[in-house]
């Protein structure tokens, strides 16, 4: 199982361990504000936040599994096993696959409370990658440079 953790003294730390039994040549990965993300049912975005974090690239493209925003906006992606919901594509909503859903959000949000209002107008798809590479069940742990003691802009989707 994974584990994930933000701490905050005068800086941001944020972090976490992928606990998986292989590796799939992860890296670390900056994406400049320019880079275009080409988004499976919401189109092209140019114009997003730098993002930095580990992430696997497939075809040109960040699977992130954590990373940050140039606004001090974090998450990270945690495998458990047995406790993740997928859904179909869902008319009228932002159908995001779950490994577009950090690219998507750290590149529009600054804030937790950004990410709060556009979780309720998500649907996260039940949809893979690609053959090769198909859906873990993923929680997402998401906090913020304003996360006092306790935890109370530190959420989990």
């Amino acid at each position: 199982m994974c584990t994930a953790i933000t701490y905050k003294t005068q800086d941001h730390y944020f972090g976490r361990n992928l606990d998986l039994e292989y590796s799939l040549n992860e890296t670390i990965t900056i994406t400049p504000r320019n880079y275009k993300f080409n988004f499976r049912k919401i189109g092209t975005v140019a114009n997003h936040f730098a993002i930095i974090g580990m992430a696997y690239i497939a075809d040109d493209y960040p699977l992130y599994y954590d990373a940050t925003n140039e606004k001090g906006l974090s998450i990270a992606g945690l495998n458990f096993p047995d406790n993740a919901h997928y859904n179909p594509y869902c008319e009228g909503k932002d159908n995001i696959p779950p490994f577009e859903l950090i690219p998507w959000l750290l590149g529009q949000c600054a804030t937790v409370d950004e990410v709060e209002a556009q979780l309720k107008k998500i649907n996260i798809l039940n949809e893979n990658f690609s053959d090769q590479l198909t859906l873990t069940p993923v929680h997402w742990l998401i906090a913020d440079e304003s996360v006092p003691l306790p935890l109370k802009h530190c959420r989990t989707v």
